[in-house]
């Protein structure tokens, strides 16, 4: 996998206590793992140096798996599951049920006016959505705000968080030890008894996050239409927040088909570690996640991106600091040369050592930042492998893109030195002693591998793959990868704000 995620798993090695593939039999003691009748799969690591545990709930869905038309559902149901579930956050769920099917039809009536294709009736307009507002304040009157995050909090949960990416989304947060199956209980209800609850209300937070993160950021303008541009086919070149209008158009009743598709047992894996032991705690935890349902694993995704056969840019003109970066199309993560990708992004980019630093911050002076990284925005399905550069104040775009270029010209023309190699290399051990030292990074890791391999065992293999890489496979995979007809290219030039009239008066 990229070069964060095994990183995750070698340093999962070294936390256990692991040096060597002698050692991977008692690591495998420590693990117990389980399918559930329902598909889902729960890992449990003892580690019981402190009366703690961490645990990560890992969805194999997020921002790409998102129907087509509605992009922001997966975020969505982040927010959702933080609004509690029939049994915590509601006053009177019976009612509040009537109550949320009545917001839901005031919503579609309204969206109906607002997009009829003979041009909506202001009137009629201003009428339903009165009826909506109307209808919202009366639900929200059963609703028991942030009961679900305090409860959690009261009882000594600590990090208690989410994160939707583009291919999952995690909730996860630490707690200590004797409130494990206080935790069982909210974490499964959540997941199995997710109600709508105040959805219209996050769905304007999550346009509020838009405007925030992307159209009040010009970077964050540019990296949305970099990526559109950069991919014809995949979902990868979709905003992962989503698009306005779709955002502001889905509904609950969506994001409850997104919730029975994608969060069933099959499609889950739950990872605990820390001060448990797995022969006393699992049938506990087989009695509330079991309550999940079953379901198929969803379909993965079938669309593949193109070749592409032409560079491709994209220009933009703001009245601020100017910006380059450009990507290459690249495999998976499970392509035989992810390790390569690894390697020459350590090489290029990993501190003031780096080739990118040393050439365009240190000696030149031209730039302010410059890196490569790989993979992005994702990793599940072929991403990119992106080089960008901040230009310092009197240095423009284009002179980013020439260094960059020949940096990448080094790279295809002459081998990397034995010591930059080595460099890669150690650092990737040194890793093992540093890296993910709480349970929190366990819980992470092993859920991680466990859903894209499988078999959480696979962090141990990642190591040999490292060590496996060669100059000559470096400059292979930049001799394909890096040429002009793979890339696409993206950059902010700075505008001059127009002159003041007379003087600065209006």
């Amino acid at each position: 996998m990229a070069f964060r995620h095994w990183v995750a798993g070698l340093a999962l090695a070294a936390v256990c206590g692991i040096a060597s593939a002698q050692d991977q039999k008692s690591f495998e003691q420590r693990i117990t793992t389980k399918v559930l009748p329902n598909g889902l799969t729960l890992l449990i690591c003892e580690r019981p140096e402190a009366p703690v545990f961490s645990y990560v709930t890992f969805v194999d869905a997020g921002d790409v798996d998102d129907p087509s038309g509605d992009s922001g559902l997966a975020h969505m149901f982040e927010h959702l599951a933080f609004k509690g579930t029939t049994e915590i956050g509601t006053k009177d769920y019976a009612a509040e049920k009537v109550a949320l099917e009545k917001v839901e039809a005031a919503n579609n009536a309204f969206e109906a006016e607002k997009l009829n294709a003979l041009g909506a009736n202001p009137e009629k307009l201003k009428e339903l959505a009165a009826k909506f507002k109307a209808a919202q304040d009366e639900a929200h009157t059963f609703v028991i705000p942030n009961q679900f995050t305090e409860v959690a909090e009261r009882n000594g949960a600590a990090g208690l968080n989410a994160e939707t990416g583009l291919d999952e989304t995690l909730f996860f947060w630490s707690m200590p030890e004797n409130r494990l199956e206080l935790w069982a209980w909210l974490e499964s209800g959540r997941l199995a008894d997710v109600v709508p609850r105040e959805f219209y209300a996050e769905r304007n937070v999550v346009m509020e996050e838009r405007r925030m993160r992307t159209d009040s950021d010009p970077i964050g303008r540019l990296l949305e239409q970099f990526l559109a541009t950069a991919y014809v086919a995949h979902p990868y070149g979709r905003s992962s927040i989503g698009w306005p209008s779709e955002v502001g158009q889905i509904t609950a009743t969506e994001a409850m088909d997104f919730h029975k598709k994608y969060y069933v047992g099959s499609n889950l894996v739950v990872a605990v570690v820390g001060d448990v032991k797995a022969q006393e705690v699992m049938p506990m935890l087989e009695k509330y996640f079991s309550r999940i349902p079953a379901g198929p694993k969803p379909e993965e995704m079938t669309t593949v991106e193109p070749k592409q056969f032409a560079e491709k840019t994209v220009a933009i003109k703001e009245q601020t600091q100017p910006f380059y970066i450009e990507g290459y199309h690249r495999p998976s993560y499970r392509d035989p040369d992810d390790a390569v990708y690894d390697a020459i992004a350590d090489i290029m980019s990993n501190g003031r050592v780096s080739r990118m630093y040393r050439s365009l911050v240190r000696d030149q002076q031209i730039a302010a930042e410059a890196q490569g990284f790989s993979p992005y925005p994702g990793d599940k399905y072929p991403g990119l492998f992106a080089f960008y550069a901040v230009p310092l104040p009197g240095h423009a775009p284009a002179e980013m893109r020439d260094a960059i270029h020949k940096e990448i010209e080094k790279l295809k023309t002459t081998d990397v030195s034995d010591d930059e190699l080595k460099m890669f290399k150690t650092r990737t051990r040194a890793d093992l002693l540093r890296g993910l030292a709480d349970n929190q990074g366990l819980a992470n890791a092993l859920a991680e591998y466990q859903t894209r391999y499988g078999d959480w065992r696979e962090l141990f293999k990642q190591l040999d793959k490292v060590d496996k890489v060669t100059k000559a496979d470096i400059r292979r995979v930049a001799n394909e990868v890096f040429v002009a007809s793979n890339r696409t290219s993206a950059w902010i030039e700075t505008e001059a704000a127009p002159a003041a009239k007379n003087g600065g008066a209006e």
